[in-house]
C-alpha cells in the first residue's frame, strides 16, 4: 500500500518504521530524521489539511495516517473522506475527546464512565472561588489543545489560584485556556490503555505505561512524555477486556448514538486507585511515547488492522503481540519542557542501531547534509526488547551511552514502578 503519515514526532518515526517493514511505500509529512530513513519527507505541515487532501490524491495514497492530534481535531478525517480516500482516525466530532476536556467530562458522564468529580469555568472569579471553597490538591486542565503541558497538578490552594490565573488571564496557553477543567486529584498509578477501534467494536492494545513528570522520581513539570514501557504490570493482560467495556466501549456507544461513529485509536488515560480505575483523559490517537515500545510489540501489520477498522472488519483480522516486553527512553534537550536549545549534532546513532531488539526512534531532529541535527524538545526514544520488563530496561539503557548529543538529559528510571511490581 501506499501510506501517508501525519506529523514529525516519535510516534510518526514509529509508525513508518513499522509500515516500511511490512512492505509498504511511506510518505511522511513533514517527517523528520528517522522518517527520512523509512520513506519519503513531504514538506507539508500537520495542519495544512488543503495540502494534504491534494497531496494524498495527487499521489494515489491508500490510507492516510494522522500521528498527532491537531489535524484530527481541525476534520483532515472528514476532508479525506470527502475526496474518497481512506484516513484512519476518528472524524472532528469524535476528535473533541481529545480536543476539548470539557467535552469529554461530559462525554463521561453521560456514559457513566467513572473519571474525576469536575467543573467547568470561564470565569477567573468563578475558579477562584471554586478553589478556595474546595481546597487543594486539585487538577487544573486548560480546555483545548496545549501540546501535553496544559495540566497542572496543585497540591496547594495557592499553586491552584497561580494556574487558572495563568491559564485564564495570562492566556498561557492561548486560545486553549479560554475554559479551565477542575478536578479532584486522583491517588493511584496512571496506565496508558489504547484499543483499535471501529464503530462500536474495540481491540484493546497490552497496557503501557508513559511517564510524563520532566525528572526521576516523577518530578518536575508535565511533559509529552520521557519514556514508557509496554507491559504494565499494574494492567495485566488478563483485565484488558474488562477494563475496555468500562473505559472503552460505553464512549464508543455514546459517540454512535451522537451519530458519530468512532474509527481509529482510542487511549484512556488511567489512574488506578482504590476505588478501581479512573479515566483520566481521552486521546484520540497513539500515544507518544508510548505507541514506541507498542509497536516494537506489534506483529500484526498495523495498515491492515487500520484497514479493517475503516471497513468495519476490525473482527477478522486477529492482533499478534510479541511476548516480549518493551521499554523506551526518551533523551530531551536541556531546559525541556521549556525553552531549549536546538542545532545540536547527534552522534552515534548507527552504532546504538544495530539489532533487532533495539531500535532508536527519532523525534525532534532534521538531516542537515549528511549530519542529524535536534530540531525540537524530544529528540530520540531509545526502544529495546527484552523477555521481561528488567531485559528490556537494562538494553535500553547500556545503548543510551553510545548516543552522544551536548546539552542533553534523560530520565534514568523508566519502568521502575513495573519493576516493583513484578
Amino acid at each position: 500500500m501506499r501510506l501517508l503519515i501525519i506529523g514529525s514526532g516519535g510516534r510518526e518515526h514509529a509508525l513508518a518504521w513499522r509500515f516500511h517493514r511490512a512492505g509498504h511505500t511511506v510518505f511522511c509529512a513533514p517527517g523528520n530524521g528517522g522518517t527520512a530513513k523509512e520513506g519519503v519527507n513531504i514538506a507539508i505541515a500537520d495542519d495544512d489539511i488543503p495540502a494534504l487532501v491534494q497531496f494524498a490524491r495527487d499521489k494515489s495514497i491508500d490510507l492516510v495516517v494522522p500521528g498527532p492530534e491537531l489535524p484530527l481535531t481541525l476534520g483532515i478525517t472528514d476532508a479525506m473522506k470527502e475526496a474518497g480516500i481512506r484516513c484512519f482516525g476518528p472524524d472532528r466530532y469524535c476528535a473533541q475527546l481529545e480536543g476539548s476536556k470539557s467535552f469529554a467530562k461530559d462525554v463521561m458522564k453521560r456514559s457513566g464512565v467513572p473519571t474525576a468529580p469536575f467543573e467547568v469555568f470561564s470565569s477567573l472569579d468563578q475558579a477562584e472561588t471554586f478553589i478556595r471553597k474546595q481546597g487543594a490538591p486539585l487538577v487544573i486542565k486548560a480546555d483545548g489543545l496545549a501540546a501535553g503541558k496544559g495540566v497542572i497538578i496543585a497540591q496547594s490552594e495557592k499553586e491552584a489560584l497561580d494556574a487558572v490565573r495563568m491559564i485564564l488571564k495570562e492566556k498561557a496557553f492561548g486560545n486553549a485556556g479560554s475554559q479551565v477543567v477542575i478536578e479532584r486529584f486522583l491517588c493511584g498509578e496512571e496506565v496508558s490503555l489504547l484499543a483499535f477501534c471501529s464503530g462500536e467494536q474495540a481491540v484493546p492494545l497490552p497496557s503501557a505505561q508513559d511517564h510524563k513528570a520532566a525528572f526521576d522520581g516523577d518530578t518536575g513539570p508535565n511533559t509529552g512524555g520521557m519514556g514508557a514501557y509496554s507491559p504494565a504490570p499494574v494492567l495485566p493482560d488478563t483485565d484488558l477486556e474488562r477494563i475496555s467495556d468500562l473505559v472503552i466501549r460505553p464512549i464508543l456507544h455514546c459517540m454512535a448514538k451522537d451519530g458519530h461513529p468512532y474509527t481509529g485509536i482510542l487511549y484512556a488515560g488511567l489512574m488506578m486507585t482504590e476505588d478501581g480505575p479512573m479515566v483520566l483523559e481521552y486521546n484520540v490517537r497513539f500515544g507518544d511515547p508510548e505507541c514506541q515500545p507498542l509497536l516494537m510489540r506489534l506483529e500484526t501489520d498495523p495498515a491492515e488492522i487500520m484497514m479493517a477498522c475503516i471497513e468495519h472488519n476490525l473482527d477478522a483480522i486477529p492482533l499478534s503481540i510479541r511476548q516480549e516486553s518493551a521499554l523506551g527512553v526518551v533523551i530531551v534537550a536541556d531546559g525541556y519542557p521549556g525553552k531549549y536549545p536546538k542545532g545540536m549534532e547527534i552522534h552515534g546513532l548507527e552504532e546504538a542501531d544495530t539489532t533487532d531488539n533495539i531500535t532508536v526512534f527519532q523525534a525532534g531532529t532534521v538531516r542537515d547534509g549528511n549530519l542529524t541535527k535536534t530540531n525540537g524538545g524530544r529528540i530520540l526514544c531509545v526502544t529495546a526488547l527484552g523477555k521481561d520488563l528488567e531485559e528490556a530496561q537494562k538494553r535500553a539503557y547500556n545503548t543510551l551511552p553510545l548516543i552522544d548529543i551536548k546539552q542533553t538529559r534523560y530520565r534514568t528510571d523508566i519502568g521502575q514502578k513495573g519493576l516493583r511490581r513484578s
